[in-house]
């Protein structure tokens, strides 16, 4: 089963279940948000999650670009990437959690063919502010999947204040021996699915009222599920990046955590310059500034020649056509040159700073740091990685 059987497969189970898919939205959100890109399938909803009326109704589905930064020191490993597809189902107040539950239970058994022995779930077991999900609780138990109590891990926010609420989350055992421990205990249980019900507000002194309306809102990597169905260890591994494991090492010979990286923060690149963003010192073109330079850091430390004017296009091509983005593949690899270009004079300039005798042979000042910064245009984390080097 590819990544577009998966999505298509997702996506039919719940307009059969009188859901309404809602087209995904770019990763920029609309004007006036803080937030600097769409982080998650519900970010887009949150006037809806809040009471104000949807005009395709109260049963969604959609499958929605994200990007996270939070996971950008962890990605290399073998489950997190910076852009990634969101798989997403809503009840805007009409259905509660134990339905969602049901449903997503038949989804994974029925319809992508999961062993029900592989699945664990959590559950949230109360605090002083708010009891037990019990109902949660009862539906998992109706169907004999083993659950773990938790709170925090199983409490829903979008921040401090804010709609929030207890949660349920789907774990699928990867382990080569039979299931053994909880989710908590043992990170072969790998999280594939997040079901929130999100009932309450938090207030600013910190206590609960209830939204106008009892939503529930799910969320399911799209790229994770597939791997985890094609039976595959990596998320680079399964055929979402056939392409790019097929055409990067012979160009570039990398150990496996640097392909990872590189594939990663390359094809979330073209993404993001495919949603119209372009490198800049603040803001989303500071995050595109960054994933450029991470991957020429890396391409640069055995082989400065290296450039990315050798990046094929057929990735470029084969990455827009994935996200629906008309853009010519010539304009994207052109803004990758171009910060390319940019990057090698800021690194001989820092080489050239960072040489003189002040600042050898020990550890440099925060006052320091600031002024190579707004002085001589060097970020901290170049900085840094240059006296590494």
């Amino acid at each position: 089963m590819n990544s577009e059987l998966v999505k298509r497969t997702f996506v039919e189970y719940y307009q059969d279940r009188g859901h309404r898919r809602i087209t995904g939205s770019a990763l920029l959100p609309p004007p006036g948000d803080p937030v600097l890109f769409t982080t998650s399938g519900m970010h887009p909803l949150t006037p809806y999650l809040e009471g104000r009326e949807h005009p395709l109704g109260r049963r969604l589905v959609n499958v929605q670009r994200c990007l996270r930064t939070t996971d950008l020191e962890e990605v290399g490993d073998l489950t997190h990437l910076t852009v990634f597809e969101m798989l997403g189902s809503w009840s805007l107040g009409d259905y509660e959690g134990p339905q969602s539950l049901d449903w997503g239970y038949g989804l994974l058994t029925e319809g992508f063919g999961i062993d029900p022995g592989l699945l664990h779930v959590t559950v949230f077991g109360g605090d002083e502010q708010c009891g037990p999900d019990t109902r949660s609780l009862e539906l998992w138990q109706r169907h004999g999947v083993p659950v773990e109590l938790t709170v925090e891990d199983n409490w829903w926010s979008n921040g401090p204040t804010g709609p929030c609420g207890p949660d349920s989350e789907i774990f699928l055992w990867t382990g080569d021996t039979p299931p053994e421990s909880t989710p908590t205990g043992d990170d072969r249980w790998v999280e594939v699915w997040n079901h929130v019900m999100m009932r309450h507000r938090r207030l600013e002194d910190g206590s609960l009222v209830p939204l106008p309306q009892r939503n529930v809102d799910t969320g399911l990597g799209l790229e994770r599920l597939t791997t985890l169905l094609q039976g595959r260890r990596s998320v680079f591994d399964c055929d979402v990046f056939d392409p790019w494991r097929r055409l990067l090492p012979p160009l570039w010979p990398l150990d496996e955590p640097s392909l990872r990286l590189v594939s990663d923060h390359l094809r979330s690149s073209v993404v993001v310059i495919g949603d119209g963003v372009r490198p800049g010192n603040t803001g989303r073109g500071y995050v595109l500034r960054r994933l450029v330079r991470r991957v020429l850091t890396v391409l640069w430390q055995d082989e400065p020649g290296r450039s990315l004017g050798d990046l094929p296009q057929e990735l470029v091509r084969h990455t827009l056509d994935r996200f629906g983005q008309d853009v010519d593949p010539g304009l994207v690899r052109q803004v990758l040159l171009e910060e390319e270009r940019g990057f090698g004079r800021l690194l001989r300039r820092g080489r050239q700073v960072l040489s003189r005798p002040r600042y050898q042979g020990r550890q440099l000042t925060e006052e320091e740091l600031n002024y190579l910064h707004d002085t001589h245009g060097l970020p901290r984390e170049l900085v840094l990685s240059l006296r590494e080097s």
